[in-house]
């Protein structure tokens, strides 16, 4: 109780310690929100300026979509009446193993360079590389696959929804990439790593695969199924991006 008069005593010397300590956060939190966005600008400048110098990833997957698409050409003699219901499956058979070599060369091109360890470092918000590397990854992937459906529409000749067939593949890549780049992280420090990752990423990205499939077929007008496959890929959009950006940061601590 001897303590009482002196808390007092010192509050009355200070009566706006309160309120420049409050100032003082909502200050430290005015500037973080820019800090964020630069260091997340600079991440991903970096990996597109590397890419650009490189290119190794993007042409890489461009060859690997042709052959793929070359080869479900030859391979399949389908009438025109079966292309709307065949179209769906082919395209996103040769969206996901592209993006499954787009995500493993995210961290492992890191790792090869010896950057990675470095990138740890820095004082980086863990959710700024995070960020970053989505959104390079589904940079580099989207550009394969507006290649994709350039050479697919010339090689197949079905008619489809391009507004809506837009929307699918940019929902639909989101949520693979969104999941990827969390496995990709986990994956980049084993020896196994492009078995790891699939082995990984194919059964958590389940749900956004068959709602794509199924979008992108109502898209080619294949089926009338009036279920909201969209919204479902949206959803789990969401899902995956809001738990991956949580445990992104403890995932490279390991």
């Amino acid at each position: 109780m001897a303590e009482a008069p002196f808390v007092i005593l010192n509050e009355a010397k200070n009566p706006y310690r309160a309120v420049t300590d409050s100032s003082l956060d909502a200050q430290n939190d005015k500037e973080a929100q820019p800090r964020f966005l630069t260091q997340l600008g600079a991440l991903l400048w970096k990996d597109l300026a590397t890419e650009w110098r490189r290119r190794e990833v993007v042409l890489s997957l461009v060859v690997f979509s042709l052959l793929v698409l070359l080869v479900f050409d030859f391979a399949f003699d389908l009438r025109q009446a079966e292309l709307p219901a065949a179209a769906p499956g082919i395209l996103w058979v040769t969206f996901i193993f592209a993006g499954v070599l787009s995500l493993t060369r995210a961290f492992a091109g890191e790792k090869d360079r010896g950057t990675w360890e470095g990138l740890l470092l820095a004082p980086v918000d863990r959710g700024a590389i995070y960020l970053a590397k989505l959104l390079a990854s589904l940079l580099f992937m989207l550009a394969v696959e507006a290649v994709t459906l350039a050479v697919f529409g010339a090689f197949f000749d079905v008619p489809f929804d391009v507004p809506r067939l837009a929307v699918v593949v940019l929902a639909g890549t989101l949520g693979f990439a969104t999941v990827g780049t969390l496995f990709a992280a986990m994956s980049a420090n084993t020896r196994a790593r492009e078995i790891f990752l699939p082995v990984l990423l194919f059964p958590v990205a389940v749900p956004v695969i068959i709602g794509s499939v199924k979008a992108t077929a109502l898209a080619f007008g294949a089926t009338q199924d009036g279920y909201p496959w969209l919204g479902l890929v949206v959803a789990f959009d969401a899902i995956f991006l809001a738990v991956s950006f949580a445990v992104f940061e403890f995932v490279i601590e390991e």
